[in-house]
């Protein structure tokens, strides 16, 4: 995926300390080389925030813009990486789930892996819709309302899920597919 397939679209990542590592930063890198703009966005003022890589804290990541700035109109699609605490503080955050509400009242792509639908399931965004995840997850969004199913990919609307690291180049060609080009 190099060249510029989707270039000049803007992608919002939103993610709090604790975010699995490959599932922001490989996206990211993806995206970045098919063309498009990612600004990681994150709660409370952080100027950066540390991933989580296997079994002990990975990398930190620069953040681009505080949730507090972040506007939906500014953005093409959403990305929200999994690790389990990650989406666990960021379903507590107001903030974070009016954000991605407001992508979900707009049509835009909003794209999650790994435990990162469990703040879909806070937005309103699943019932009625087919997903995946981390296994995990399959009871919470099934008492959600959404049709659980074991894929490497799943999209649904303007749903696009994935279920862990592995699936992460289905995932990026997913999103950029979304945007309307062929990846």
């Amino acid at each position: 995926m190099t060249g510029s397939k989707i270039s000049g679209r803007r992608i919002a990542v939103l993610a709090t300390d604790g975010f699995e590592q490959s599932e922001l930063t490989e996206p990211k890198r993806l995206l970045e080389e098919a063309g498009a703009k990612v600004d990681v966005i994150a709660p409370k003022g952080a100027k950066q925030i540390k991933g989580w890589s296997k079994k002990d804290w990975g990398d930190a990541v620069k953040v681009d813009v505080a949730l507090e700035d972040a506007k939906q109109s500014d953005y093409d699609a959403l990305v929200l990486p999994g690790g389990v605490m990650n989406p666990d503080q960021l379903r507590l955050v107001p903030e974070a789930i009016a954000l991605i509400k407001a992508f979900g009242a707009a049509g835009t792509p909003i794209a999650a892996i790994c435990h990162g639908p469990w703040t879909l399931i806070d937005a309103g965004l699943v019932k009625g819709h087919k997903v995946t995840s981390w296994p995990s997850l399959r009871r919470d969004l099934e008492n959600a309302g959404a049709k659980w199913e074991d894929s490497e990919v799943v999209l649904d609307g303007q749903l696009i899920t994935s279920r862990k690291p592995d699936d992460i180049p289905a995932f990026a060609s997913a999103i950029i597919a979304a945007l309307g080009v062929a990846a």
